[in-house]
């Protein structure tokens, strides 16, 4: 095979993440199940060891050399960050605030509900064998962790989705986003709690303690520089407290939606904003996709991680449908509108990847539940539009008409 530098197989693999995603989305038209960014993150697990490295094993050890791997993780861990820290930057509680009692028994339900559905189905996977579970992880992580990958709503591809469908602002847009919001700020508890170092528990008090005095002089600082320095300063800040997170054995992702969420969102123009989350999305986040799929492992048996990945789905879409349900039921809902709530609060990608790269990197779970859990978000977010649309076009036809004249 001819001798290709490292800075070579570097750009081929870039290449690859970039051109094979955007000519599948492209030729087959996927959009209306799949958008560009699941179709990346179904290309990175297609190139990685259980696919590619399995049919061509030569041609994959080749270009994802260490070298190359290496160089690609370090770009994947710095878009990571910045897409986290936006995240918590258009976090908006005040939305939540505003319709509490339902947003709370909502909100509430559709968390609870596929957590505890995710906590089983977690429990019968450590009762069928080993294999499951990290070398770090307690039993208690380890439920704890699949339980609430399952119950994850990812708020960036939910806005992406709800644009789709053109109902954003529409007022049952306002509450889906709510509802998602509180979900999203109990993600980033849930992981701190598995996360905790009881053996280093003062130092993790000590930054949170250090955080919030910090946070208090970034928030004044952020008022009173112009608009363009506050991206370059809230971009110093990020790496700060992403430091300083994975100093106290918390991680640098947790620092990261810290840094964001602690922000006054309404200092960066929401047009800026936008257009600089789909800049991270189109330009960087595609090499995380292929990290995250070269970090997939298929050593139990491919029947095996794909049994598991369909008990983690149900689980994962029985439990937020039944949760939404209920709480339809108890706030009187229309007919039709927790089906449709339901479905679309079944987004992903992206913020649960996320999420359970964060417990292989600290190895509480192994590489074959992550793989099973990557499958599971992957066919919960496509089966999200297809299954929300015509529940919302039943909605639209049953709604009130408006007068003639």
């Amino acid at each position: 095979m001819t001798a290709f530098g490292t800075p070579e197989l570097f750009l081929v693999a870039l290449l690859v993440i970039f051109a094979v995603p955007f000519l599948i989305w492209r030729i087959f038209r996927t959009d209306y199940f799949a958008p560009l960014v699941v179709v990346q993150i179904v290309c990175g697990i297609l190139l990685g060891p259980g696919v590619l490295g399995a049919v061509l094993p030569e041609y994959y050890h080749f270009v994802f050399n260490p070298p190359v791997i290496a160089a690609l993780g370090s770009i994947a861990q710095w878009a990571v960050m910045i897409f986290v820290w936006v995240a918590g930057l258009e976090l908006d509680l005040k939305l939540a605030w505003g319709r509490r009692l339902e947003t709370g028994v909502t909100a509430g339900l559709a968390l609870v509900t596929p957590l505890a559905f995710g906590c089983l189905a977690a429990l019968a996977m450590l009762a069928s064998g080993p294999g499951w579970a990290g070398p770090a992880g307690a039993p208690w992580q380890v439920v704890l962790g699949i339980g609430m990958a399952c119950a994850v709503t990812a708020l960036p591809i939910l806005v992406l989705f709800m644009e789709k469908l053109r109902i954003l602002r529409q007022p049952i847009g306002q509450r889906i986003l709510g509802y998602a919001s509180l979900d999203d700020v109990a993600i980033w508890g849930v992981l701190a709690l598995i996360l905790m170092d009881w053996e280093r528990l003062g130092r993790q008090l000590a930054f949170l303690l250090a955080f919030a005095l910090a946070a208090l002089a970034v928030r004044r600082l952020m008022r009173n520089i112009s608009a363009p320095d506050r991206w370059y300063v809230g971009l110093i800040w990020l790496a700060a407290a992403g430091l300083g997170a994975d100093w106290c054995g918390l991680h640098y992702m947790v620092g990261a939606f810290l840094a964001g969420a602690v922000l006054d969102g309404k200092l960066f123009e929401r047009e800026q904003m936008d257009r600089f989350r789909d800049t991270i999305l189109t330009t960087v986040m595609p090499v995380f996709f292929l990290s995250t799929g070269l970090r997939t492992n298929w050593q139990v048996g491919g029947a095996v991680v794909f049994g598991a990945a369909l008990l983690l789905l149900a689980a994962s879409v029985g439990g937020k449908i039944v949760g939404v349900h209920i709480a339809g039921r108890i706030l009187g809902w229309r007919r039709g509108e927790a089906t449709a709530i339901g479905w679309l609060l079944q987004t992903k990608a992206l913020i649960m990847i996320i999420f359970v790269s964060i417990l292989l990197d600290k190895a509480i779970i192994s590489r074959e539940a992550f793989t099973a859990l990557l499958l599971m978000a992957v066919a919960s977010t496509m089966l999200s539009i297809p299954m929300a649309s015509p529940a919302l076009a039943r909605l639209q036809l049953a709604s009130p008409q408006p007068p003639n004249g």
